[in-house]
């Protein structure tokens, strides 16, 4: 038996119509993208690498789905612009393939549609993935001068409470399929993402001029300093590779912590 081909900018936000299909998506292949592929019954599923970046971040999703059994691929970053399923589609190059992909011929270098051409006679999954961390952090609560920082491992997570909080989210810092109204749900205090490794046409970072008209400001940690789709590590270790001119004015700059920026973005101003 074989299954269709569905396209989707994020896999945080998929139609009924992925359950039992192969996915195309513009999302980054690290864990919490696996999770939600898995968690929508997807057959199989073609994610962006997403630079790879620390600890190979950007493909831990693809190769951890081989353990429940999901056929799985990632793009190269550098060849498809992130968050943009379509263009994955149709300018997407392999860079990596887990086994079970593999068996049905999928390797590095191949275009993305014949890949998804391949993927389409996968089996259907039937295992699990390890079971998911809390995605969702108070990294620091809320004080007389300064607001809450929240970490949030995917855009995917964030709600109406966090409108006036600063975020440090692990999703990309990519416009999904270029639409500005992605840009954030929220009218957050300050947001950093990860940059994805910035990518074809630097998609990667494209939501901090968005942001930065919508008055938010912004900035993307770079991939190589901290794992994408985990806002531990950018807290931890992350540093910052683009602002906002917004961001900017409240004295973030490139090379700075993701700690310290988000204290800056948290403090109270007149």
């Amino acid at each position: 038996m074989t299954s269709v081909v569905v396209v989707a900018d994020s896999v945080t936000a998929l139609p009924e119509s992925a359950r039992s299909a192969v996915l195309v998506t513009g999302s980054h292949g690290g864990m919490i993208a696996a999770h939600y592929a898995l968690a929508a019954g997807v057959r199989a599923v073609v994610f962006n690498d997403a630079g790879r970046g620390l600890d190979d971040a950007g493909i831990a999703g693809v190769a951890a789905l081989d353990g429940a059994g999901m056929a799985a691929a990632a793009v190269a970053h550098t060849s498809a612009r992130i968050a943009d399923g379509s263009d994955t589609l149709e300018r997407g190059v392999i860079s990596f393939a887990n086994d079970l992909a593999g068996a049905l011929g999928v390797a590095a270098g191949m275009p993305c549609r014949e890949a998804a051409e391949r993927l389409r006679a996968a089996a259907a999954p039937a295992g699990r993935l390890p079971r998911q961390r809390e995605s969702r952090l108070i990294f620091a609560p809320a004080g007389e001068r300064r607001t809450a920082i929240v970490g949030l491992d995917s855009i995917g997570g964030v709600v109406a409470a966090d409108a006036g909080l600063v975020l440090v989210i692990g999703s990309h810092g990519g416009l999904h399929g270029g639409v500005p109204a992605s840009a954030l749900p929220v009218d957050a205090a300050g947001a950093i993402f990860h940059d994805a490794g910035g990518g074809r046409d630097g998609a990667g970072w494209s939501r901090l001029p968005v942001l930065d008209a919508r008055g938010i400001p912004a900035a993307t940690a770079g991939h190589l300093s901290a794992r994408i789709g985990d806002a531990r590590s950018m807290w931890e270790t992350g540093e910052l590779t683009h602002v906002n001119e917004g961001a900017a004015r409240t004295g973030l700059r490139e090379g700075m912590t993701v700690r310290a920026s988000a204290a800056t973005l948290a403090l109270f101003r007149n």
